[in-house]
């Protein structure tokens, strides 16, 4: 028999939000109703329609998707903007989740993502994420994360291309059993609220994990190993966790993060209240559309000067690093050896040029091919995650020797963060990131170690790249970086 791909499209954006709400269920009833008249016996497989109302960016009176999301009581809430692209999206609640822990294997999210998105429209995407190391320990403050965790939301609202639409996701049939639960959620959308300034509270504590002696001890066993020959790269991390007096408002975090900085990805998860992870990493690790992929090999961090020749200065010093180009010469290789043998052709750029941020700069070369027939999106995570730049060379020994040093879970930090598609995916590495808890904030941020790597100048590295945060964050010197 064949199956209905139920796509309702939006008509003329209406410049009303709550108006905008009643065409939305409207539209999500004939959905639902359609796919009842279907007849359920002889519907073959699960289908996702995606449900849209156009809206006008007057819609949303001064606020941000970001502040809708915040203001919405459904959970999961998700947060995604690409990197210049103009995709945003902001989205709560749940039409569809698949989760895997570590023993599923690497193959099981394409076998769990694969069949509801194999005749998707375009625009249908799951959004969320995977752990640095599946095999690597939990000390429990990723339990709601998972070893990785993708969710189709029930509700979005997206800007892309220009246009801001809001968004239902239903699955087909399996929603025609919640038809009155779907409309009394759309019901219960609330109006986007103006954004509000980000008040931090009081800072109780700080403490690092490992302290400046655990550092120093792990740089100098890194340096015994390339001295030996067992590994030519490391990217060891550390973890900042800042105690406030209350709860922290981390969706409120995440759109002060947001404007501060441009130029990045910025992804947020929040699977359940009051835990979520929150990031702006400049970093792609792959984007594809069709089978033509597109990586990047990045490594070596200066900062942006307070003056232009400052600022020529700095990024001299660091296009004639011989460190920082030796650092990136095993991210560019690496990047190649993993993700040749998924291609029928790869081309990788010699040598490295700047890729400037508005806060930093790095060395980059770009990567560009055409996957092979029958590769997967879970086949180019598996190929290329972690890469270099955030794990080491060779991959395998550098991962062995971070769960080795570190005293602590990096979970989602530095994992792919991104969303997949039937016809694309994007993934960011998800670094300049941190973990929200309640009135607890978790700092992650990392230093790639090679021959010539130094405790001093690889700690104040790192203190460095936190310093986006600790601006939002209002934290003085003392307390961000001491």
């Amino acid at each position: 028999m064949m199956v209905r791909n139920y796509k309702v499209s939006s008509e003329a954006p209406d410049s009303s939000f709550p108006r905008a709400k009643w065409m939305l269920a409207e539209r999500a009833s004939r959905a639902l109703s359609g796919a009842e008249d279907s007849g359920l016996p002889g519907f073959e497989g699960e289908r996702v329609a995606r449900v849209s109302v156009g809206m006008e960016d007057a819609s949303m009176e001064g606020a941000s998707p970001l502040s809708w999301m915040r203001g919405q009581s459904a959970f999961p809430k998700v947060f995604w903007a690409g990197r210049g692209d103009g995709l945003e999206v902001a989205a709560v609640g749940v039409a569809d989740v698949r989760v895997g822990d570590d023993a599923d294997g690497p193959d099981s999210l394409d076998k769990k993502l694969s069949p509801l998105l194999r005749d998707a429209e375009r625009g249908v995407r799951y959004y969320g994420g995977l752990r640095f190391d599946a095999e690597g320990g939990d000390d429990g403050s990723w339990g709601a994360f998972r070893a990785y965790r993708f969710v189709l939301p029930r509700f979005e609202i997206a800007r892309e291309g220009g246009e801001l639409s809001l968004v239902c996701n239903l699955v087909l049939p399996r929603d025609t059993e919640k038809k009155e639960e779907i409309l009394a959620e759309i019901e219960a959308l609330s109006f986007p609220e103006e954004d509000e300034k980000f008040v931090l509270p009081r800072l109780v504590r700080r403490t690092d994990s490992p302290d400046f002696e655990g550092w120093r001890r792990n740089i100098e066993t890194a340096l015994a190993a390339f001295e030996s020959g067992e590994m030519d790269k490391v990217v060891l991390a550390r973890r900042a966790d800042f105690s406030f007096e209350d709860d922290l408002d981390a969706a409120l975090l995440a759109a002060s993060l947001f404007e501060a900085t441009p130029g990045c990805f910025h992804f947020y998860v929040e699977p359940e209240e009051g835990v979520a992870f929150v990031g702006a990493s400049p970093e792609r690790l792959y984007r594809r559309e069709g089978s033509a992929i597109k990586s990047e090999a990045v490594a070596g961090t200066r900062p942006r000067g307070d003056s232009d020749a400052d600022d020529e200065d700095l990024r001299d010093d660091l296009l004639g690093s011989e460190k920082d180009r030796a650092e990136h010469g095993y991210v560019r290789v690496g990047i190649e050896e993993n993700l040749r043998p998924l291609c029928d052709a790869l081309k990788v750029e010699e040598g490295a040029s700047e890729m400037k941020g508005a806060s930093r700069r790095h060395l980059v070369s770009r990567v560009r091919g055409t996957l092979r027939g029958g590769a997967t999106d879970a086949d180019v995570l598996e190929a290329l995650h972690p890469t270099p730049a955030v794990g080491g060379y060779p991959g395998g020994e550098a991962v062995r020797e971070i769960r080795a040093m570190e005293p602590f879970d990096r979970g989602w930090y530095a994992g792919p963060m991104g969303w997949i598609s039937s016809d694309g995916a994007e993934f960011a590495v998800g670094i300049r990131s941190g973990l929200v808890r309640g009135e607890k904030l978790s700092l992650f941020s990392g230093a790639g170690i090679v021959a010539g790597s130094t405790p001093e100048g690889e700690w104040a590295e790192i203190e460095q790249k936190i310093s986006d945060f600790a601006a939002v964050l209002g934290l003085d010197h003392e307390h961000a970086a001491r």
